[in-house]
């Protein structure tokens, strides 16, 4: 597998295409596997102290988008097609999440992911996403 960017291009093309939601992740790892980390704050939250679905939803969401990108280029109208989300457990309250991403398929036009998210520290998965995106035409 030829990587076409590192963290630091990931990085860049993020607050750049992204700002809105760029200082929210970190990227720890590229490779075979991508992980991410969701710097859990306030606005993360749901009633309960525990972090919201939609919050987990945008970490499984940027880390395929992330690890795809990794591998095809900045390609900024790559686009979710099809997402599908288990809530295994709820995540520890007052920790970061971390999304374990893996490519599963990536073709000319579709590629699929699978991400896996845990609470920092915690060994047992918080939620399971697998999503499909569509690639542009060059």
């Amino acid at each position: 597998m030829q990587l076409q960017m590192d963290a630091t291009s990931l990085d860049r093309f993020l607050a750049e295409a992204f700002p809105q939601v760029a200082d929210d992740f970190v990227i720890e790892t590229v490779g075979e596997e991508l992980v991410v980390r969701l710097l859990v704050g306030h606005g993360h939250l749901r009633p309960g102290g525990t972090v919201s679905g939609p919050t987990m939803f945008a970490l499984a969401d940027v880390g395929i988008y992330l690890a795809i990108l990794a591998r095809i280029g900045p390609v900024a109208l790559a686009v979710t097609t099809n997402a599908s989300i288990d809530f295994l457990c709820k995540p520890a309250a007052g920790r970061d999440l971390i999304a374990r991403v893996r490519i599963l398929k990536l073709g000319r036009v579709l590629a699929v992911g699978d991400a896996l998210i845990f609470s920092d520290g915690d060994a047992a998965p918080v939620a399971r996403a697998s999503m499909t995106y569509s690639i542009p035409p060059k």
